[in-house]
C-alpha cells in the first residue's frame, strides 16, 4: 500500500485478498501482472479504479471490474499526487509483467515483486531512493530461458548488484519464497543484510505491518 495524503494505492491484489479488499479502502489498485497471486483477489470485482496494462487486462477480462484503466509501458500516469510509470520486466511469457517507478516530487522508489531480468538496471533505477524487489530466492537462480526470453525469478544477490550499479542505497525484498519463509528469521535476515553490505546497499526483508517513510 502506497500512501500519500488521502491517497492509498494498493499494488497487486492476489488470491489471499479475495473478499478482503474493502476494509483496506484503497483509492486505486495497480497491477504488475495477471498471475493469480497478484491479480486473482479481484475475481469478484473491485471497490475502486484498477490500473493495468492491456496484456494484463486481456488475461483477467472475465473479472467483473467496472472502473478499468489501461496503462502503457513507460508512459507516466498519476493517482492523486503520486506519479506511476510502468516498466516492462522479464518474468513470464504467459503473463507479461511490469515494475513500477513511483514518485512524489523528487523522491522515487521502484517496486517489482516478480522479476527475472530488469532492462538496463542502471538507467531504470537511476535516482531511486528505495528498491522493493523479488524475494523468491536469496542466491539460487530461478531464471531460465524460453524462446530467447528470461523467465522466473532473479535472486536477491543479483538484484542487489542492480541496485549497486544504479547507486540505489536501500533495498527491501518482499513476496518471499520458501527458502526465506522456512529459514530461521534472524539468520536469513542477517544473510540478506550481509549480502547488501557487500554491494554497498542497505538490504532487509519485508515483514507484515512494515511501514517505510520516504521524504518527498
Amino acid at each position: 500500500m502506497v500512501r500519500e495524503g488521502d491517497t492509498r494505492v494498493m499494488i497487486d491484489c492476489g488470491t489471499d485478498w479475495l473478499g478482503r479488499i474493502r476494509p483496506l479502502a484503497p483509492t486505486a489498485i495497480v497491477l504488475t501482472h495477471a498471475h493469480a497471486d497478484h491479480a486473482a483477489g479481484l475475481a469478484k470485482g473491485a471497490p475502486c479504479p484498477v490500473f493495468a496494462t492491456a496484456e494484463t487486462w486481456s488475461l483477467i477480462d472475465r473479472f467483473p471490474i467496472d472502473d478499468r484503466h489501461v496503462i502503457r509501458a513507460n508512459v507516466p500516469f498519476r493517482i492523486g499526487k503520486l506519479r506511476f510509470e510502468a516498466v516492462p520486466v522479464e518474468h513470464s511469457l504467459r503473463a507479461p509483467a511490469v515494475g513500477y517507478r513511483v514518485s512524489r516530487g523528487r523522491t522515487a522508489f521502484f517496486y517489482v515483486p516478480d522479476v527475472a531480468a530488469l532492462p538496463e538496471p542502471a538507467n531504470t533505477l537511476r535516482g531511486v531512493a528505495l528498491y522493493v524487489g523479488d524475494g523468491a530466492t536469496v542466491m539460487r537462480s530461478m531464471v531460465r530461458k524460453r524462446d530467447h526470453h528470461l523467465i522466473g525469478h532473479a535472486p536477491v544477490l543479483v538484484q542487489l548488484r542492480w541496485c549497486a550499479d544504479a547507486g540505489v542505497a536501500r533495498a527491501i525484498f518482499t513476496h518471499c519464497g520458501s527458502g526465506i519463509v522456512r529459514s530461521d528469521p534472524r539468520a536469513i535476515a542477517g544473510k540478506v543484510k550481509g549480502l547488501g553490505e557487500e554491494q554497498g546497499v542497505s538490504a532487509a526483508l519485508a515483514r507484515d505491518g512494515m511501514v517505510v517513510s520516504l521524504d518527498a
